[in-house]
Formats: C-alpha cells, structure tokens, sequence
C-alpha cells in the first residue's frame, strides 16, 4: 500500500472539455496506485429540485432529511459514480466504483441533528481499498456512509458525508503519498485573493480562524489538516487547467502545498 495517490474530484471542475479522467487512465497505466472521491452536489440540487424536495444549508452544509437522504444515496452513489466509472473504463483504465457504505469502508455518526442525516467519519475500514488496489484497480469512492455509531433503531442505516473531508480521512488512514484536491480555483487565497503557494498546518488553521478561507475552502482544508497526520504533504489545485491531475503529478508548480510541520 506504499505511494498511494488520493484524489478528490470537485464536481464543479468536471465538464465536457475536462482532462482528468484521461489523466486518472494515464496514471493508472503508468503504474500508479489511486484512489478517486468524488461529489455531486450541484446535481444532487437539481435532483431534489426535481423531486419538489426544498434544498435546504445550515453554515454551508446540506441539511439532509430522509427524503434527501434517498436522492443524495440514488444521485451519489448511483448516478454519479457509475457515470464515472463507466467513463474511466471506457478510457481504458481498470475502475471499480463503490460507497462508504461498501466493505462498511466509511463508518460514521451523526453528530449534529439540525443538518439532519449527515455524516462525521469515526473509522475507515481500508480492506476493500488494499483489496481493489492489489489487484490494480482505482477505487472510485462516493461518501454515502454507514451509519454505524450511536444510531437510534428507528433511523436510517445512511448518512451523507462531506466528501471533501472523507477525502481527508482515507489519504490518513491509508498513508498515502499525497492527498490532492481538484477545484476550480486557483488554490488557497490570502485576505487579498493572491494564491498562497505553500502552508504549515498551523498557518493553515489560522486561515480558518480568521474567516481568511470560506465557504467550500473550509473542508478541505480541513481534510488536508486531517491527512496530514500520516501524509507527508496535501495539495489543493486548479481542476480547470487541462492535464492538471498529469501535470500535478510530473511536479508542475502552481495551487497550494500545506504540509505538517
């Protein structure tokens, strides 16, 4: 399980001119071990939205009923993962897709009830990522959980979890090589909006603290914080750039290192 990559796709970088999973084929037959975490969250939106289902955000997290929970489990880990994998298979690469729910992979707990049925990550069971990887396949991971802490009998065995942050805990518990986040900006920004090209974790945390990083920033930082604790460095690009994933990997300059002190 030694140089293992963790990749977490942001669903907003991927459009019909979007690289990366040629870049993802292309390592992959370069011998490199992935392992890819996507989202969805602009199509779960348009899901509900469809389904008459009111979308509703507590400090930038979906609030997520059990009539959410059913379109985000149906969006996540059926539509969009399949979609990925069966284009990642048809680019010629060796994908399997499965949740956090598959090989209890993700065990969570719900700590918060006023956003409802979402998720924070307690364990990861990594023997189906040893056992995908071994036999060289890229385990692509959608963050529909299992709800395998502290549940009520009469709650639902699912819980939506941030993907960015299970990003976070897989990279630390499988040790990997690098964690890298694909988004569509530049990196991470200081109070003046210049790209900041590296951080230690503490300068990192400040950046939080002081309301410097926002909104979708916040997670993955967070995660990044989170790998940190096994991973030697973890790297927030832009997604946007064609090769990006290729280029990040060959050792472009460019985006936001963070690494532990």
């Amino acid at each position: 399980m030694e140089n293992v990559i963790v990749i977490k796709m942001g669903g907003s970088t991927l459009g019909s001119h979007d690289t990366t999973l040629e870049d993802i084929v292309a390592l992959q037959k370069q011998g490199k071990s992935l392992v890819v975490i996507h989202g969805g969250g602009k199509v779960i939106t348009d899901w509900l939205t469809r389904q008459g289902i009111q979308t509703k955000f507590v400090r930038g997290e979906r609030v997520t009923d059990k009539a959410s929970l059913e379109v985000v489990t149906a969006v996540l880990a059926g539509l969009t993962n399949k979609e990925l994998v069966a284009a990642l298979n048809n680019l010629g690469g060796r994908a399997i897709g499965v949740s956090g729910v598959d090989g209890a992979l993700i065990q969570a707990k719900m700590p918060d009830a006023e956003k409802g049925y979402v998720g924070e990550v307690v364990k990861v069971n990594t023997e189906l990522l040893e056992t995908l990887l071994g036999a060289w396949f890229v385990p692509v991971i959608s963050p529909v959980s299992l709800y395998a802490f502290d549940r009520p009998s009469d709650a639902p065995l699912l819980l939506n979890v941030n993907a960015d942050l299970i990003a976070g805990d897989i990279a630390a518990a499988l040790k990997a090589e690098k964690l890298i986040f694909l988004t569509d900006v530049a990196g991470v920004n200081d109070k003046s909006g210049k790209t900041l090209e590296k951080l230690s974790a503490a300068e990192a945390e400040k950046l939080i603290a002081s309301g410097t990083a926002s909104g979708g920033m916040i997670p993955k930082i967070k995660a990044c914080l989170k790998a940190l604790e096994t991973v030697p460095l973890a790297r927030i690009i832009d997604g946007r750039e064609p090769h990006a994933l290729l280029k990040e990997v060959k050792g472009q300059d460019g985006g936001t290192t963070i690494y532990s002190e």
